[in-house]
């Protein structure tokens, strides 16, 4: 059986917090290679929310048992999937899995329009 591999979501003060991140949620964890301050920057989005943090890929953010987003960027083509297992003040650990299904609820006034790839 492989190990489960984990990653932190930092960055989060700067989107939505992590008032509303709770452990079971679905990460979609996609690259980034635009991005102008890391070659290895990976985002964490949440649909409908949006990018909610980046994967940690620095010694100083990273937390003990888990891995750099250098460390997993060559592992997936464009996007992985990830699932919340723990939340805290300012981050979230979340653990990469093969498949996800899920039932997703959504409620709004507005009219909704959604694409499945």
């Amino acid at each position: 059986m492989e190990q489960p591999i984990y990653v932190a979501i930092v960055g989060t003060s700067f989107y939505f917090g992590t008032g509303f991140l709770k452990p079971g949620q679905p990460v979609q964890l996609i690259k980034d290679p635009d991005n102008r301050h890391d070659q290895e920057a990976i985002k964490a989005v949440m649909p409908p929310v949006g990018k909610i943090g980046y994967v940690a890929n620095s010694s100083n953010t990273v937390p003990k048992g888990c891995r750099s987003a250098g460390r997993i960027y060559d592992t997936f083509d464009d996007q992985a999937i990830g699932v919340i297992r723990f939340v805290m003040k300012d981050s979230a650990i979340v653990e990469i899995v093969p498949h996800y299904e899920g039932i997703f609820i959504f409620h709004s006034t507005d009219a909704i329009t959604l694409t499945v790839r």
